[in-house]
């Protein structure tokens, strides 16, 4: 077996273990600091909308430019008064976007850019988009996003409980949130591919979280007729046991859109793709983090407000006071060693258990 199924075999039987649980306010602080750095991203530098958006002209040509790409940003850029992005496609032309331009406009422009370039007019493709498509785009993409998530509340609700869809609703926001943030950070274009890849993040990252959830719905059944775990202690348990299971799926989904983004975006220079990969990337890694550090801690916190967990928690750690005083485990009623109390005896949920059985013997 190798040594990452091992350690997983070992996180899933509960002998090794991280206190995520325990460390949450840590999480929590760390995602509020993020969160609040992509919102200030958002308001200060603002998303930079595509022209699908925005509304405008593109121009394409297949013939290679007597200019450079950097040369002909500037002379598209001076010729219309807006920020013109360059592309250099393929067969060695170039795609040039401008927002804002009507007809007249870029009958000029292109006039400019058949001279600059040295191109002949009729060699120049000229394609208009108008705002109200982009428009359009945007409010079915909210529509979208408001019906997956009244979806989501209502499975969740059904499948599993209340607490767990709160849970899994502020971790999608959250996952939300800080892709968005990233796109106004680093000044990416935010185009249909990027809506696409908002939308398709979610899955990922409701995917990554309802494993979890299973695992915890699994663990909890008659929880209150035991007295050896808390419920914030077999919510830890979920967490490790499944923890392998989701950096895995999530490395092997994040493999892919890095080559489409690093390589794709950054090597081959074709950034039609950042938009849908970066978001990709950005919402994949924080659905991964979110699932493990916000979702399920959150659910802990909500859980642990109920009286009958509050009841439990009590049995728990007086039986394991009790058990520390006569100098026994709480768990399988052998003899501890001296140097621990009550709090390290009844709180190592990842020390191998023998249940009271001596190695060897049945």
């Amino acid at each position: 077996m190798s040594r990452l199924g091992n350690l997983g075999a070992r996180l899933y039987r509960g002998e090794v273990g991280y206190d995520f649980i325990r460390n949450r306010k840590i999480w929590y602080g760390v995602s509020i600091l993020i969160t609040i750095t992509a919102i200030i991203g958002v308001a200060v530098g603002g998303l930079r909308m595509g022209i699908e958006f925005q509304g405008g002209a593109v121009f394409t040509t297949d013939t290679k430019a007597k200019i450079s790409t950097a040369q002909a940003t500037d002379v598209a850029t001076e010729a219309s008064g807006h920020l013109a992005i360059v592309q250099e496609l393929g067969n060695g032309g170039l795609r040039i976007q401008i927002t804002e331009v009507d007809t007249a406009k870029a009958n000029e422009i292109k006039e400019t850019l058949s001279d600059e370039l040295g191109i002949p007019a009729d060699e120049i493709n000229a394609d208009l988009v108008g705002p109200s498509w982009g428009e359009q785009i945007a409010n079915k993409a909210w529509t979208g996003l408001a019906v997956f998530m009244v979806l989501v509340v209502i499975y969740l609700a059904i499948a599993f409980e209340w607490r767990m869809a709160v849970a899994a609703l502020i971790a999608l926001i959250h996952d939300i949130t800080i892709t968005v943030g990233v796109y106004a950070l680093v000044g990416f274009e935010v185009t249909p591919g990027t809506v696409i890849g908002l939308l398709t993040i979610l899955g990922y990252s409701l995917y990554d979280t309802v494993v979890v959830f299973d695992s915890l719905k699994e663990g909890q059944k008659d929880i209150t007729k035991q007295t050896r775990f808390t419920y914030s202690e077999i919510a830890n348990r979920s967490i490790n046991s499944t923890l392998v299971r989701s950096i895995n799926t999530t490395v092997v989904a994040l493999l892919p859109v890095a080559g489409l983004l690093f390589i794709g975006g950054g090597v081959f220079g074709a950034g039609m793709l950042n938009d849908i990969s970066l978001s990709l990337f950005v919402g994949l890694a924080a659905g991964a983090y979110s699932s493990i550090f916000i979702a399920t801690p959150l659910v802990a916190d909500l859980k642990e407000r109920d009286p009958q967990m509050k009841a439990l928690k009590k049995r728990v750690l007086a039986k394991r006071a009790a058990a520390a005083a006569k100098g026994e485990d709480p768990e399988n009623e052998a003899p501890v060693e001296p140097r621990e109390d009550a709090a390290t005896a009844g709180s190592a949920i990842g020390r191998p258990r023998s249940h009271g059985r001596t190695p060897g013997k049945r």
